[in-house]
């Protein structure tokens, strides 16, 4: 694929995906998070500020560099992937929850995605490459990842029936969207793949890992019910490749940078259908997990 095409693609395929997000969500699901907000700032807390110095700490420890280690950093900034959902009602988790923290990730990331490259590209880049906090990559972020999902949800409002007609294939169009994405960055850039695959390999798999498990146990420390921790675990494990991807290539235009990511796309599955298959046999035993509870 070309970089002419590989840079009208990306863009079109992410406003795909998040225009089936939007089809799936209701200003209600905005409002739902007053239903437990105790859950969704633990999950966000951890998203947000908790994932990124996990993250960070995993680039040092592998001594990641360049575009490579921005291109974690955006990967860890993009909202919950469509597949999160999926693994949240297998593993018995409230989806309800995971819906609303995509929704408000989605709306987040317009700020926090920028804010992200910004960091990684001063820490990581040296000053030539470096992308600051320009006006112009604020609005592109805006356009490639809230504009689609508005539409969506306006789409939803408006004809209500279709929408939730199309929810099933929608999902299953944009994870195959997703896995589309990730082919296409892991071959346009599969020299630079091939060259860091151990590192990336390892970096995805525990960030991936270690992001379930603070997704789980620290709603669970703070006394959050046992089906909204599955769902932080998932929404926080499981993030949209497509979105860092799509930033990467048509914001940044820095094909490296969409290798992580792309890596990260196809690894997540892993660890996350593991975690889902303990949690679910788990909860078939009614077996609750026994930990230490900070709340009051």
């Amino acid at each position: 694929m070309g970089s002419t095409a590989f840079a009208v693609f990306l863009p079109l395929a992410l406003a795909l995906v998040m225009f089936g997000l939007g089809l799936t969500l209701t200003v209600g699901d905005f409002a739902r998070v007053l239903r437990f907000p105790k859950a969704a700032v633990i999950a966000l807390v951890c998203q947000m500020i908790v994932l990124p110095v996990i993250c960070l700490g995993l680039i040092s420890l592998f001594r990641l560099h360049g575009a490579l280690a921005v291109g974690m950093l955006l990967l860890v900034a993009s909202p919950g992937g469509p597949s999160a959902n999926l693994f949240s009602h297998i593993a018995g988790g409230n989806v309800a929850l995971n819906i609303t923290l995509t929704a408000i990730n989605s709306v987040l990331a317009v700020f926090t995605l920028p804010l992200v490259v910004a960091l990684g590209s001063t820490l990581f880049l040296d000053d030539d490459a470096a992308v600051g906090l320009r006006p112009d990559k604020f609005a592109q972020v805006f356009a490639v990842v809230l504009i689609p999902a508005a539409i969506g949800m306006l789409v939803h409002h408006r004809f209500t029936a279709w929408a939730q007609r199309m929810r099933g294939a929608v999902k299953i169009v944009s994870i195959v969207v997703l896995a589309l994405v990730v082919v296409a960055a892991v071959a346009k850039n599969f020299d630079t793949l091939t060259e860091n695959i151990g590192t990336l390999s390892a970096i995805c798999l525990l960030l991936s890992t270690l992001s379930l498990l603070i997704g789980y146990f620290v709603p669970r420390l703070f006394s959050i019910d046992t089906d909204q921790a599955i769902a932080s675990a998932m929404e926080i494990g499981v993030h949209n490749a497509a979105v860092a991807i799509a930033v990467a290539g048509s914001v940044l235009h820095s094909e490296a940078m969409a290798v992580p990511p792309a890596v990260y796309g196809v690894l997540m599955n892993v660890p996350a259908a593991i975690a889902a298959y303990l949690l679910a046999r788990r909860l078939r035993q009614g077996v609750a997990t026994p930990v230490p509870s900070v709340a009051s």
